[in-house]
């Protein structure tokens, strides 16, 4: 990672939203940026020299048995480089370290990620779980 610097913590809001926005993510406000920020279990983050978040991860969850990987995002002119692994195996470890054995992670994939997810373990649902989803307005 040279002057790559990886941290537990979360990107400024700025920084958030771009990530998100440069990255392919579905673009969000700083409404909704700034409680995820806030609210979440854990993040990772990484930076150049310049202390510039360029690839994050963060985990939503209770702290006892469900969690949820979300906001794993890299700069385009970062990509490639194994910095969402990184930010990966660092957040799982935390929950291996942290929580009771047993504990249920989940993600929402996009086919672009999908492999890396496989390759750390995760699988599709078993026969009869659904995936489902409501986006309010």
């Amino acid at each position: 990672m040279d002057d790559l610097r990886l941290e537990p913590l979360a990107p400024t809001l700025d920084d958030y939203l771009e990530l998100r926005r440069a990255s392919g993510l579905t673009p969000k406000r700083p409404d909704q940026g700034a409680p995820a920020l806030a609210n979440s279990w854990a993040w990772r983050r990484i930076v150049d020299a310049d202390g510039r978040s360029v690839a994050m991860g963060r985990v939503v969850g209770d702290g006892g048995w469900y969690f949820l990987v979300a906001d794993v995002a890299t700069l385009p002119a970062y990509q490639r480089r194994g910095l969402g692994r990184r930010i990966l195996e660092d957040l799982l470890a935390e929950i291996r370290e942290k929580v009771p054995e047993g504990a249920y992670v989940t993600l929402l994939a996009d086919p672009p990620g999908q492999a890396l997810y496989r390759s750390l373990g995760f699988t599709e649902p078993t026969s009869g779980s659904v995936t489902m989803h409501q986006v309010l307005s």
